[in-house]
């Protein structure tokens, strides 16, 4: 009888592990996009997107590698008024309700800097995130422990995913950052090696001349 209750406790743990699970992975993050891209210098790059009055948008945005780490950004409405504007940002979040509907222009501008390449990552999520259980805001019942256990799943994967984000971007910056250095201290080392190179072959030829001897000029016309 025992083990027909351990095997029921297992079999009652197992479904509810499986149903947690499954509700997990019901649910999908809100709509977005998510671009990493080259930004030369002296350039501006623009993107468009077409929202419906109401809908709320967030841009989030970080220079990952180039120059000083900072970038130019602004969005425009329809009606090209700037509801967003920021100079020389290395990182952002411009989060936004949309007043009128229509596209939606949000550029990165580069064109204060003559010669640094940018590597520019963005990520654009449009519209609200849906609620996780039906009904969950028009209802007046506490949640069961299933569905407590399922919001707290979910809030936790959100955050996984956004630490996520965040530590690939600080692993793509670190690793520009040490790539430059090392190109650095690759170019000083050659340097010091060839004026190393130079001042030894000085030294040999200055001490080379205090030991050579002079030999005297030829004698006088004879009488």
């Amino acid at each position: 009888m025992r083990d027909g209750m351990r095997g029921g406790m297992r079999g009652g743990m197992r479904g509810l592990v499986l149903g947690l699970v499954l509700c997990a992975l019901r649910v999908g993050p809100a709509g977005g996009t998510e671009l990493t891209f080259e930004l030369p210098d002296s350039h501006r790059q623009c993107f468009h997107q077409e929202l419906g009055r109401g809908l709320k948008f967030t841009l989030d945005y970080q220079v990952i590698t180039g120059g000083h780490y900072d970038v130019d950004c602004y969005v425009e409405d329809p009606n090209g008024r700037t509801i967003y504007k920021e100079t020389k940002k290395q990182y952002d979040s411009f989060p936004h309700r949309a007043e009128v509907e229509g596209v939606y222009t949000f550029c990165f501008s580069n064109e204060f800097s003559t010669f640094s390449h940018k590597t520019i990552y963005f990520d654009f999520q449009v519209g609200d995130e849906p609620p996780i259980l039906p009904d969950m805001s028009n209802r007046v019942t506490a949640l069961t422990q299933m569905e407590s256990a399922c919001v707290t799943i979910h809030e936790a994967l959100n955050t996984v995913i956004d630490s996520q984000t965040h530590y690939r971007l600080r692993e793509a910056q670190d690793r520009s950052r040490a790539e430059d250095l090392n190109g650095r201290v690759s170019y000083w080392s050659v340097g010091e090696t060839l004026i190393l190179f130079v001042v030894s072959i000085g030294q040999v030829m200055l001490l080379k001349s205090f030991f050579t001897e002079k030999r005297p000029g030829s004698g006088g016309a004879g009488t």
